[in-house]
């Protein structure tokens, strides 16, 4: 399943704000995610984004669902600086 990241915004910010997103996701998008599905998730058009919104965002999916996580259109200055400090 492929996450369009840029549906919950351009700029992504606050702790708070990944939570809620994080939220959303679960309750409308992951809804229709197997067991042994993978989880995309595509940065395209994000033009901001903070290391505590990624942080909740992916730490909320890893928590809830065993799933594989891939990323996608990380090119972004922002989202590669993010990704490399949440991820490590």
């Amino acid at each position: 399943m492929v996450v369009q990241i840029k549906y919950f915004g351009d700029i992504l910010m606050s702790r708070p704000a990944g939570r809620e997103a994080f939220l959303m996701a679960k309750a409308y998008v992951f809804k229709e995610v197997g067991e042994n599905d993978d989880i995309v998730l595509d940065f395209d058009e994000v033009k901001v984004l903070a290391p505590s919104w990624a942080d909740e965002f992916i730490s909320g999916i890893k928590t809830e669902y065993s799933n594989s996580l891939k990323y996608i259109n990380t090119e972004n200055p922002s989202v590669k600086a993010s990704l490399k400090t949440v991820l490590q």
